[in-house]
């Protein structure tokens, strides 16, 4: 709750600073003479700050636990550009002056957000991009023209002799350098290495495939703001196969997309009207800037489409949405229709991200909301079936599980874990293939080992399980799991030194590892080594002192050793922790059957009895308790 919550008030405050920001994008910075910044544009950068907060791509990064990095790379991405703003305040916009200590702070502010989220650095960008159109008053058009007729009046253009801007540009120049430089020194030269299915175009052989692909998915990005109703948690996995040639009909989406751009891009140029240059230009700067990470232009990312990435760039869009509808209110004299189709937008933004905040309040629907998105996604049948598998629906799993092999022939955790479900339903054999498959795919794939050793070890292939299970330790060294079910190999074995070994490492690796201690207990108890039975049942309490099954254990080896009352004790104490044991009920009845104390046994025997009245073993004592007890009442006669 306090992690939702956090994010949900992170969310809101964001979506506050975002109608400062859109006051000073849509309507100009401009201060007052006592320093404050006038808002010019109030009922726009409302309506902007509206849409934003109500997007519904947002609903991952603040219902996600991850999403809270983006949550927090964007705050410190807004208060850097406002700090950066703040650099104009008291100078009252004077041609070359500027507050250093607010740029300084901006480039500051920006570092914060890159530590919190890669793509805060490129606020810098951003602020660069605002200086120089807003606070410099380029017009990129006319200075174009310039250059391609040769005018020599360019010499004379404001911004070129305005040395406070080249002063400020170099500061953000070296502060980014700076900040990269440090990234470079603490992460490493390179990202993260990603595999095919992470990321299929970027391993694609031909460039222009890759190209062709990559402004695809730029284009599902574009879809995604716009019709935000087709939301996944993982776009990963064959969800959007690969474009492999030109005849494909999905080209058409990227095609879509440049048109779009290029006439916003030549709007924003080309227009005389200043006020649209600016908020179009600015539009398009919040909207591609801060994506350009996320673009696989300057290295390789680790998903096809990630919905938290349109965090920040979602602001742009929502500037060039309020842009439209402002546009359009001044060339039409129905406004009544134009607020009822806002107001239309608002709502069916409100009721996506109530629909999918709801999707996002557990797994099973997360994953199944999923299945009806991307149904070529290889790893939402893997999770479907996953937590299918953990409420104890294995039919249904399985299902799951060989359809993500299906679709991916080489995943090898659905492998995995189906292998392990057709061990526990005794299909040995389909189990040994689909895991012995799984090590042929990733030799070091330590967990697939130590299941195919187990099923070796089901089938009697002793030898074969003992080198999958060092296979597994090799490739994993602390793993206690692998050891235990190693101990458990020797102990069929009767090698009873080794089965002690492996499993006391286990519990060196893992202390509260309660199986391996039990074995260990229970070996030395069936052996006649009482003593060291006794040793290591207290060592192990000592650890877990709240573990039944250890008291269980510890006090059938004290009754053995004739220590009744301290063995009574452990007794009760496990019954209470577990009072539906019928074996615990059973063994004090022993206990009470050896110590003389013939009614406590009778009346155990008889609770574990009704517990499980199939227990031979219980059945065969109780009788021999009636006996004595019949033979006791003929002499008493």
């Amino acid at each position: 709750m306090s992690f939702h919550v956090t994010n949900i008030l992170l969310h809101g405050g964001i979506s506050v600073l975002m109608l400062d920001v859109f006051s000073v994008l849509l309507g100009g910075l401009q201060y007052t003479s006592r320093g404050r910044r006038l808002n010019l544009a109030p009922r726009s950068s409302l309506l902007a700050a509206l849409l934003f907060a109500t997007h519904p791509v947002h609903t991952e990064c603040v219902a996600g636990v991850v999403g809270r990095a983006d949550l927090l790379g964007a705050l410190f991405f807004l208060l850097s550009f406002l700090g950066y703003c703040k650099a104009f305040r008291e100078t009252g916009n004077k041609e070359g002056t500027h507050s250093t200590f607010w740029v300084l702070l901006s480039i500051l502010l920006g570092a914060v957000a890159m530590l919190c989220k890669e793509q805060g650095i490129t606020v810098l960008g951003l602020n660069a991009i605002f200086d120089i159109l807003v606070i410099g008053k380029l017009n990129v058009l006319e200075m174009v023209q310039k250059v391609l007729h040769k005018d020599k009046s360019l010499e004379n253009i404001r911004m070129l002799r305005n040395g406070g801007l080249l002063f400020r540009m170099t500061l953000l120049a070296l502060g980014g350098a700076g900040v990269l430089y440090v990234r470079w020194k603490i992460m490493g030269t390179g990202p993260p290495a990603f595999t095919e299915v992470d990321n299929p175009a970027s391993f694609a052989d031909s460039v222009l495939v890759r190209a062709i692909n990559y402004n695809y998915y730029y284009s599902l990005n574009a879809w995604l703001l716009l019709c935000p109703w087709w939301l996944c948690f993982d776009w990963s996995m064959g969800c959007i196969p690969l474009i492999k040639s030109a005849g494909d009909w999905r080209v058409t989406a990227p095609a879509a997309l440049w048109l779009c751009l290029i006439g916003l891009i030549c709007r924003a140029l080309c227009s005389a009207d200043r006020h649209r240059r600016r908020i179009l230009t600015l539009s398009l700067g919040f909207l591609i800037i801060p994506f350009l990470p996320a673009s696989n232009l300057f290295f390789r990312v680790g998903f096809v489409i990630a919905e938290r990435v349109l965090y920040l760039p979602s602001a742009g869009y929502c500037m060039l949405l309020t842009f439209g509808f402002g546009a359009l209110s001044k060339h039409t004299k129905k406004k009544k229709w134009i607020a009822a189709v806002i107001l239309g937008i608002l709502f069916i933004n409100v009721l996506r991200c109530v629909i999918r905040s709801g999707e996002w309040r557990n797994e099973e629907q997360l994953f199944r909301s999923a299945l009806s998105v991307c149904p070529l996604n290889a790893k939402v049948h893997y999770n479907v079936g996953k937590n299918l598998a953990d409420r104890g629906n294995q039919t249904a799993a399985i299902r799951y599980y060989r359809e993500a092999v299906r679709l991916n022939p080489k995943y090898v955790h659905a492998m995995n874990n189906l292998g392990n479900i057709l061990k526990e339903r005794n299909e040995l054999r389909e189990a040994e293939e689909l895991l012995s498959l799984a090590v042929q795919i990733q030799p070091d794939f330590a967990a697939a080992w130590m299941n195919l050793g187990i099923v070796q070890n089901s089938l009697k292939r002793f030898e074969a399980a003992e080198q999958s299970y060092r296979t597994a330790i090799k490739h994993r060294r602390k793993y206690p799991d692998c050891y235990y079910n190693l101990g458990r190999l020797y102990a069929d074995l009767n090698r009873h030194v080794d089965a002690l070994n492996a499993w006391r490492n286990a519990t060196v690796l893992k202390p509260e590892h309660s199986l391996a201690w039990n074995n260990m207990i229970i070996l030395l108890d069936n052996t006649g080594n009482l003593a060291q039975a006794e040793a290591v049942g207290r060592e192990a309490l000592e650890l877990i002192p709240n573990d039944h099954s250890l008291m269980f254990s510890l006090a059938n080896v004290l009754g053995k050793s004739q220590k009744y009352k301290e063995s009574e004790a452990l007794f009760l104490k496990a019954i209470k922790a577990h009072p539906n044991a019928a074996s615990y009920h059973g063994n004090l009845a022993v206990l009470y059957h050896r110590w003389g104390h013939l009614d406590l046994a009778k009346k155990h025997y008889e609770i574990s009895l009704q517990l499980d009245p199939t227990a031979s073993g219980t059945k065969e004592n109780y009788g021999l308790l009636r006996r004595k007890l019949e033979q006791m009442q003929k002499k008493d006669v």
